[in-house]
């Protein structure tokens, strides 16, 4: 079936742009298009209904609870503009009832896992240099690899270690950044960068042929120094050490609301998962480490040291 075109979509999505990024529009464009397909008319006429048979087919099609909250999320915002607008005057995709999601708890380096892929990026050519400023930002700052491609040069304040980058929605928010952090940036400012900067491009972190870092680009050398410090290449990518750079500050005693404003979450609740992943980290170090929380010893079937005869 051809697509749908739908001027009423069109216009929504142009103010999205706006807004938005990219990436983030054309999500919105399949998700809508989706939806306009299934239902096989435009989406401004659609009802309660309408939607609900949509979604109870997105479930027998056997869809993640999370894809549903998407499409869901999509449709919402889009009724929400024709409300806005006055094309309509109710949000059917309001009261969607949607499957549950399972939030599940980020995954992270331990600190010394952190250090080691840190640390891989050990060189002095101009590349090198990069690749640990680069990492140095993503773990010291917990910048989104987004927000740290587009970083410009002026975005980082050396002398007081503050780095001022743009997150979702347009959002500017100023982050602290770490002396180890201020100093690998410094090299690569003063020896590598230049070496790189043969376009004069604004973008503070450039590629081997002078232009902007991609966020392709980013996950690449990612990988590359996560083998050579002995760690699964596949594992490792740059929303991990966000999680990991939040993780290790929520350890090390940080305030929840402190660690939501530098990750630059709207919702707290976001920031509060990690906390569980803080205190799931917190018990495996007890049993490991605590004598009467250690496995007991099995010997032949009988426990030792067991009480259970006392």
């Amino acid at each position: 079936m051809a697509p749908i075109h739908d001027p009423e979509v069109e216009g929504f999505l142009a103010l999205l742009a706006a807004r938005r990024a990219p990436r983030t529009v054309d999500a919105y464009r399949r998700d809508l298009a989706a939806a306009a397909e299934f239902l096989g008319q435009p989406l401004g006429g659609a009802t309660v209904d309408d939607l609900e048979r949509y979604v109870a087919d997105l479930r027998a099609r056997g869809l993640s609870p999370a894809t549903i909250a998407r499409r869901a999320a999509a449709l919402r915002a889009f009724f929400r503009h024709q409300t806005l607008l006055g094309s309509r005057q109710d949000n059917p995709a309001a009261e969607l009832e949607l499957p549950r999601r399972i939030r599940r708890l980020p995954r992270t380096l331990s600190p010394a896992e952190a250090e080691r892929l840190v640390e891989a990026a050990a060189g002095t050519q101009p590349r090198d240099l990069r690749d640990r400023a680069l990492a140095e930002l993503l773990y010291g700052a917990g910048l989104r690899v987004s927000e740290a491609v587009s970083l410009e040069r002026g975005g980082v304040d050396l002398e007081r270690r503050l780095v001022r980058c743009v997150g979702k929605g347009g959002k500017e928010r100023v982050v602290p950044v770490g002396r180890q952090a201020a100093q690998a940036l410094r090299r690569y400012l003063s020896r590598g960068r230049p070496y790189l900067d043969r376009r004069h491009r604004p973008e503070l972190f450039l590629n081997a042929q002078g232009g902007p870092l991609t966020r392709a680009g980013a996950f690449l050398i990612l990988r590359r120094l996560a083998g050579r410090a002995g760690l699964e290449p596949e594992r490792v990518h740059p929303h991990l050490l966000r999680h990991s750079f939040a993780t290790h500050l929520l350890e090390g005693g940080a305030d929840l609301r402190s660690v939501q404003e530098m990750l630059g979450h709207a919702d707290l609740a976001t920031t509060e998962l990690y906390t569980h992943v803080s205190d799931r980290r917190r018990r495996e170090l007890y049993y490991q480490a605590h004598p009467h929380a250690r496995r007991r010893q099995v010997s032949q079937g009988v426990e030792k040291e067991s009480d259970q005869h006392a």
